[in-house]
C-alpha cells in the first residue's frame, strides 16, 4: 500500500506543483492519476520512487517512509516506465531488460535468461533480443520498457504516460496488454495520463486532479461517470457530450445506444422485464 500524507512540492522557481495532497493507493490495484498538463500528476508519481523529493509531508510504502532508506535501492525495487521508454541506446534489448537484476547482483547469464522470458510475457519475439532500441518500432520499445520495469519482479509499477507517444492502434494494443499483465501479475500500479478514456479503461481507482494536485474526485470509473462530483468533473469526463452522452434509440430490430452525435455505439441488451418496459415505451 502506498500512502501520501499531506505532501507538498514547491520548486526553486516558486511553482507550487503539489499542495497538501493526501491519498491511499490500495495494493494490487491500478490507480490512475489523470488531469491536464501541469496539474502535478507526474510530480506525485516521482515522489514515490524519490525522483522528486517532497517539500513537505511524507510518502509511505507499507507504513514505512520512502525517506528511510537509500533512494537508489528504492528505485531498483520499483518498476518505472516512462513515455519514450527511456531505453539505453547502446544496450541491446536483452541487456536493457537485464540491467536492474544485474545491478542487484544477479549473474548476467541468469538475468539474460529471465529477460528472454519477460520478452515472451510482454508479447515480443525473442528474435528481437539482440537488436538495439533504434531498430525497434515505438510500440516495441514500449514493450521492452515494460519488460525492463518487471525484470526485478517489483511489487510496485510506476507508469508515466507510457503510451502517449505511439499511434492510436498501437496504444490500444498496449493498453490491452497492460490489462492482461495486471490480471496475471497483480501489481500495485500507479499510472499517469491526461486521457480520461485511458484512465477509465485501466483504472480500478481513478483520481482526477486540478492544479496543485487538488483532488477533484476519486473513485471507480463507474462511480465517477454515474455521479460526477461537480461541473468541473462532468466537463472533464465529457458527461454531457460525445460518446458518454448516451441515449436510447428504438429501431425495428430493438433498442440501440447512440452518442451525442447520433452515432450508434451498441445494442441495448435487457432481461425479459426490461424488454417489456421498452416495448411499452414505444
Amino acid at each position: 500500500m502506498i500512502e501520501f500524507r499531506g505532501v507538498s512540492k514547491v520548486f526553486p522557481d516558486g511553482t507550487r506543483a503539489v499542495d497538501d495532497f493526501s491519498l491511499t493507493i490500495p495494493s494490487r490495484k491500478t490507480t490512475v492519476f489523470v488531469g491536464s498538463s501541469g496539474c502535478g500528476k507526474t510530480t506525485l508519481l516521482r515522489m514515490i520512487n524519490r525522483m522528486v523529493e517532497p517539500s513537505g509531508g511524507d510518502v509511505l510504502i507499507d507504513g514505512a517512509s520512502v525517506r528511510d532508506g537509500s533512494p537508489v535501492q528504492l528505485r531498483r525495487s520499483i518498476g518505472y516506465v516512462m513515455q519514450n521508454a527511456g531505453l539505453l541506446p547502446h544496450f541491446s534489448v536483452i541487456d536493457n531488460v537485464a540491467t536492474v537484476p544485474v545491478l542487484r547482483g544477479m549473474p548476467r547469464r541468469k538475468a539474460r535468461a529471465e529477460a528472454l522470458s519477460l520478452l515472451d510475457r510482454v508479447g515480443l519475439d525473442r528474435a528481437l533480443a539482440q537488436r538495439y532500441p533504434s531498430q525497434l518500432s515505438g510500440g516495441q520499445q514500449q514493450r521492452v520498457g515494460v519488460a525492463r520495469a518487471l525484470a526485478a519482479d517489483p511489487n510496485i509499477l510506476l507508469m508515466d504516460e507510457p503510451f502517449g507517444a505511439v499511434d492510436p492502434i498501437v496504444r490500444a494494443e498496449l493498453q490491452q496488454e497492460l490489462i492482461r499483465l495486471q490480471r496475471e501479475l497483480d501489481k500495485t500500479i500507479v499510472f499517469v495520463t491526461h486521457d480520461i478514456d485511458e484512465a477509465f479503461l485501466l483504472g480500478d481507482q481513478v483520481v482526477i486532479l486540478q492544479p496543485g494536485a487538488q483532488i477533484a474526485q476519486r473513485g471507480s470509473p463507474s462511480e465517477i461517470i454515474e455521479h460526477p462530483a461537480d461541473d468541473f468533473v462532468a466537463s472533464f469526463i465529457g458527461a454531457a457530450r460525445g460518446k458518454r452522452a448516451m441515449s436510447i434509440k428504438y429501431t425495428p430490430n430493438g433498442a440501440v445506444l447512440v452518442d451525442a452525435e447520433g452515432r450508434t455505439q451498441g445494442v441495448l441488451v435487457e432481461g425479459e422485464e426490461g424488454s417489456e418496459r421498452l416495448r411499452e415505451r414505444r
